[in-house]
């Protein structure tokens, strides 16, 4: 490290600067030293059992399984499983689609095998397209996540599980007043921050019981409906392929909408360096986990449309608590409990994983090295969990969230068509580069074809929309060159040299200790 060569007369300029003796910034954690920016830094020859100050690997094969399957499950399949129905018209049609979708996104998946082997480090996205193609396009995707993907993700889902948990104290006829629905949902974004920079056992503990609850739910749907179907109840599968769409632009947004409801399956890449034997772990948790999704969303789909009709189910707001109302009597009260259980897990496995995206974008420079702090009591990212939670309830004062949505899957298709690029380039440009997992080069070609058909579609339906997207995208261009590029004045350094110390006292966070 940098500051370890200091000598004595630079760690009075900084004690100047700071206001403060080189003694009283040394005392804020056992075994630190000043940093060059005013911050501290901690010692190399911290000797704990911990290891130093850094992220730990604290994440086990089931922790990363709980991660992908509570992040992929959130409310969608409860929720919305008719838009794959709308569009292609017909069940038997619908049920392909899914079952189609779910083996795509498994080859995604495998290709970010590859990739999260291959470079270690966690950031996902972000840390593939700087290794691939410098910092700029790196910049890029951390801009977005941080104004649009990351922040909006997280809001939507905790305005969802406000709803549903509210609605067995409303009549289904009744809306919860708006007020008390984003209240809650502000609440459950503290209360999850809180948990995540507290404790990583607890997030992960959190994450694996939603995990369980959300696949609880579904099975009692599942077990519903086989029996519905066991008690010779076939009518809606006699003709499965009546009224199919065969429209090209209706079966290509059918795939689009079951593809987007297997996002989340590259999220354990954001946490890669926190997993135990990453090698071994992180294909193992992909292979289990989206074949497990992928048999889960095509049995679930097949218990709607065993119990409910085809116009039951396009009309529905919820399929599941329709699909309860018919199924389950008097205890029809657990789908929104449920529903609202599914969308709890997800929000925690959100912030957890994108807050890693901030820390690491903090530690490579592209972010205010405030956000790069950790804990040194609980070894989380403290600063980072507290910006995303701050914007994620920003976001909470946004009216029209369905713009943004559509933003969120446009800008995440661009970027992980990028990540898949990335692979191809370094296959041709780093030949012999270790790659513990290396799949068959027509998994990433197919999977490109895949991305490129998600990014062109939205921009042929929504011109002007995705338009907008684009701009926002490219305003990161001049804050990349004038915020991160630009040499900064002194003033300005000293002013963040102060801002750093005041966060390492206010969060007792410390620079990550690296690996000499």
């Amino acid at each position: 490290m940098a500051s370890k060569h200091e000598d004595s007369s630079s760690r009075a300029t900084q004690a100047d600067i700071m206001g403060a003796d080189p003694g009283e910034i040394q005392s804020l954690a056992p075994g630190s030293k000043a940093l060059g920016d005013g911050g501290v830094e901690p010692s190399s020859d911290d000797s704990s059992d911990t290891g130093g100050v850094k992220l730990k690997k604290e994440l086990g094969l089931m922790d990363g399984v709980g991660i992908i399957v509570g992040i992929i499950i959130g409310s969608g399949i409860f929720v919305s499983p008719k838009g794959v129905l709308e569009y292609s018209g017909s069940v038997g049609v619908a049920l392909v689609v899914w079952a189609v979708s779910g083996l795509l996104s498994m080859v995604g998946a495998l290709c970010y095998a590859e990739l999260g082997t291959m470079i270690p480090k966690s950031g996902g996205d972000y840390a593939y397209i700087h290794e691939a193609f410098g910092p700029l396009p790196a910049f890029l995707y951390l801009w977005v996540a941080l104004v649009i993907i990351m922040p909006t993700g997280n809001t939507v889902i905790a305005l969802t599980f406000a709803n549903y948990i509210l609605q067995p104290v409303f009549h289904a006829c009744e809306e919860p007043p708006d007020i008390l629905v984003r209240m809650i949902a502000a609440l459950v974004i503290c209360f999850l921050t809180w948990v995540n920079c507290t404790n990583v056992k607890w997030a992960t503990k959190v994450q694996d019981a939603f995990t369980a609850a959300k696949i609880l739910a579904l099975l009692i749907i599942i077990i519903a409906g086989i029996y519905h179907l066991s008690m010779g109840n076939l009518d809606n599968y006699k003709r499965a392929f009546d009224d199919t769409n065969w429209d090209i632009a209706a079966f290509a947004t059918a795939f689009y909408q079951g593809l987007f409801s297997f996002a989340g399956w590259n999220y354990l890449n954001f946490v890669v360096e926190e997993l135990k034997n990453p090698y071994r772990n992180l294909p193992r948790a992909i292979m289990i986990s989206m074949p497990l999704v992928t048999i889960i969303y095509f049995l679930a789909n097949l218990a709607y449309f065993a119990v409910l009709t085809r116009s039951e189910i396009l009309s529905s707001n919820a399929v599941a608590v329709s699909f309860g109302n018919r199924m389950l009597g008097v205890m029809r009260w657990t789908m929104p409990f449920f529903v609202a259980c599914s969308t709890f897990g997800s929000l925690n496995g959100g912030i957890f994983a994108s807050s890693r995206l901030f820390f690491v974008g903090a530690r490579q420079g592209h972010l205010p090295q405030i956000l790069s702090l950790i804990n040194i009591k609980n070894y989380t990212p403290v600063p980072s969990l507290m910006f995303l939670g701050l914007m994620t309830l920003f976001m909470l004062i946004t009216s029209d969230m369905q713009v943004l949505i559509n933003y969120i899957s446009f800008t995440e298709s661009l970027f992980i068509l990028m990540s898949i690029a990335a692979l191809l380039w370094l296959r041709y440009r780093d030949p012999h580069r270790t790659r513990p997992i290396k799949v068959w080069i027509g998994f990433p070609i197919l999977f490109f074809i895949i991305c490129l058909f998600l990014v062109v579609l939205p921009i042929i339906q929504r011109p002007i929309e995705l338009g907008v997207a684009i701009g926002i995208i490219s305003i990161g261009i001049p804050v990349y060159y004038l915020g991160i590029h630009k040499e900064h004045s002194e003033r300005f350094t000293k002013f963040m040299g102060k801002a750093m110390f005041a966060s390492q006292v206010l969060t007792m966070g410390l620079p990550e200790e690296k690996n000499e």
